[in-house]
């Protein structure tokens, strides 16, 4: 394969990938939801981040397993403090590089 052929083919793939991703995210202001799908709504971005995490805390060093868990903790804590996602995720990863350096 060419070139050209390779950069159409990654376009497309991410045009195809950007539209399902964009429609909701532009037609969810418009539509209104009871209480109870509102609250579930909101905690989608936690059960993601959980599901993402969680299998990180018992996979980072087989020696030092208190790092996984250290930023686990850190990212559970700031998620029922009910803190944005991107925050638990950099705090987590900013302890676990802590621990890491002085362990």
């Amino acid at each position: 394969m060419d070139s050209t052929k390779i950069l159409l083919l990654i376009l497309g793939m991410a045009v195809v990938t950007y539209i399902p991703r964009a429609i909701p995210a532009v037609l969810v202001d418009k539509m209104k939801f009871s209480a109870k799908t509102e609250k579930f709504l909101k905690l989608i971005p936690y059960t993601a981040m959980s599901a993402l995490i969680f299998p990180g805390v018992f996979t980072t060093d087989a020696e030092k397993p208190i790092i996984g868990i250290i930023g686990g903790l850190v990212a559970g804590f700031l998620a029922w403090r009910k803190c944005p996602v991107m925050i638990c995720v950099l705090a987590a990863i900013a302890a676990d590089f802590l621990v890491y350096c002085f362990i």
